[in-house]
């Protein structure tokens, strides 16, 4: 007999699931089986919220669905956050939940939630299944996840339904939905081409859509023939290598980083947007220019009010960009050179005087890792200081929670990631709170044996926080916290654990680590006040 779980497990599947993450109950125990059958690896995390995170880095380019499979009521409510940060991280994530028997929720109370209520406002839709259609809901699901901006869609699946036999004929065919690539005549990219032609003051600003949508050879093959200099958001980093002189920075959460970008902005006569999503930035940009004519938006559509832009394109941005550079003139753009001067002065706001602290690290990291290493990294005061500072060569390299900013992300995103690709070199950079957080998580890396790095930058402080209460002229409140040995703790769990305080020791742990089969945590003393001018 086909069960309709088995039916459903078999349309994940085909759309390129390959892991589902999540902690099991008794109305799920069925969907466990089915998938399994369906040779899909559930992953048992410590938190849902975590096992949300992990599938989110799973399918962090975007091409397939991320799988997320709680049990009723309390397991749900649980993953919120997780899921959450899916909505704002435009993750498409299938929420797979058990519920109670339709024909006890007159009467039984024990642990019943209203799903659909619960996560209306994070989830672009709510279904619940049943034998005639799952699979067909499924394959809608999957579609509405990964349909622009992408974000998690949630399924309904009581025992009765996920045991009963199948009435669909086979599995839905999950098809993936291809844009018209713009003509190079045409009259609006025409247009465009005429404006960015006499532009002498351009500048593109990329987003996570054109990083999931373009390698950097071909999209730094596209702006070197504009010679336009480029900023990307967080998310984008590495569209660009960021060592090449036409990539100014990053732009996101540094205050420090926007009192130079902003300004080089206002400069511009013309802002090419690609891909580009305002959700990962500050309220310091609304209206980042007073001449909304000069924005040009190509990409996918954002329901957002930042700013305005004169002309809004919906359309796959790196086609769009190709067709209108099809005999587009070389010439030369800025003769006074501001986006050069902003783009050293970007680089020494950042340097690190001290011999030890957060630049050090960071420093010591990018020379230690390989190019095609994966970096996650936590929310707090060092999130913001590694986005400005780290130098990616590819595109999503560099992977964190920028939209939606929750902490204990970082650990999640690394298995995830890990999980996707093995052989992958992986390292989770977080700070002491993001990792007390989801400490539990090391039981997952354990198990799973990932060989995953783990950087602690531990100053016993919730320092973005603090800097924030310093800044109101405010005693600081509610932001230490205590010496906890981690490397201790990591040995508890199965795998190495250092600590060290220069970058010596530090280079020595990293080399070490990358020859382990277990997981290693690096746990690196900071003082307090590490951050103060960098950020």
């Amino acid at each position: 007999m086909i069960r309709t779980a088995d039916r459903m497990a078999a349309t994940l599947y085909q759309a390129g699931v390959r892991h589902a993450f999540g902690m099991p109950g008794g109305e799920v125990t069925v969907l466990v089986d089915a998938l399994a059958k369906a040779k899909i690896d559930f992953v048992l995390a410590r938190n849902e919220t975590a096992a949300a995170m992990m599938a989110a880095g799973a399918c962090v380019e975007a091409q397939r669905p991320g799988l997320l499979v709680t049990t009723i009521g309390p397991g749900l409510a649980n993953a919120v956050n997780g899921i959450a940060d899916a909505m704002q991280e435009r993750i498409p994530l299938i929420v797979l939940s058990g519920t109670i028997e339709e024909h006890l929720r007159g009467r039984y109370t024990h642990q019943v939630i209203d799903h659909r209520q619960l996560l209306a406002p994070i989830v672009k839709a709510s279904f619940e299944i049943a034998p005639e259609t799952a699979s067909a809901v499924v394959a809608r699901a999957i579609r509405l996840a990964m349909t622009h901006p992408c974000g998690p869609v949630h399924i309904d699946l009581s025992p009765s339904m996920a045991g009963a036999p199948s009435c669909e004929k086979a599995a839905a065919s999950f098809v993936r939905l291809q844009a018209p690539t713009p003509d190079p005549q045409s009259a609006l990219v025409s247009d465009i081409r005429d404006r960015l032609a006499s532009a002498q003051r351009p500048i593109i600003l990329a987003g996570l859509s054109a990083a999931r949508a373009a390698g950097a050879a071909e999209f730094t093959s596209l702006v070197e023939r504009i010679g336009a200099p480029v900023l990307t958001t967080y998310k984008a980093k590495g569209l660009i290598d960021e060592n090449h002189p036409l990539c100014i920075s990053a732009a996101g959460l540094s205050p420090r980083a926007d009192a130079l970008i902003l300004p080089l902005l206002r400069q511009a006569d013309l802002i090419l947007l690609l891909g580009y999503d305002p959700i990962e930035m500050r309220a310091s940009w609304l209206d980042p220019v007073d001449d909304p004519s000069r924005i040009i938006d190509i990409g996918p559509p954002h329901d957002h009010a930042m700013h305005l832009a004169g002309r809004r394109i919906d359309a796959a941005p790196m086609d769009f960009l190709s067709a209108m550079l099809v005999d587009f003139p070389q010439r030369s753009l800025w003769p006074n050179g501001e986006p050069q001067n902003v783009r050293k002065a970007l680089r020494l706001s950042v340097a690190d005087a001290p011999e030890w602290g957060p630049s050090a690290i960071f420093e010591t990291l990018q020379q230690a890792l390989p190019t095609e290493a994966v970096v996650s990294v936590d929310s707090g005061a060092h999130r913001i200081l590694l986005s400005q500072v780290w130098r990616c060569s590819k595109p999503l390299g560099l992977v964190q929670s920028a939209g939606w900013c929750t902490m204990g992300s970082a650990l999640p995103l690394a298995i995830g990631c890990k999980l996707s690709d093995p052989n992958k070199r992986v390292v989770a950079v977080l700070g002491d709170g993001g990792l007390e957080m989801t400490l539990g998580e090391l039981g997952t890396i354990r198990d799973r044996n990932l060989a995953i790095t783990i950087v602690v930058l531990q100053d016993q402080s919730l320092e973005l926080i603090g800097m924030k209460q310093d800044q109101a002229e405010l005693k600081r409140r509610a932001t230490g916290l205590g010496a906890t040995d981690y490397a201790l703790i990591a040995r508890a769990f199965g795998g190495t654990g250092v600590s060290v305080q220069t970058k010596d020791e530090l280079r020595s742990a990293l080399a070490e680590a990358e020859g382990q089969s277990a997981f290693t945590l690096i746990s690196c003393a900071i003082p307090g006040d590490s951050y103060a001018g960098l950020l």
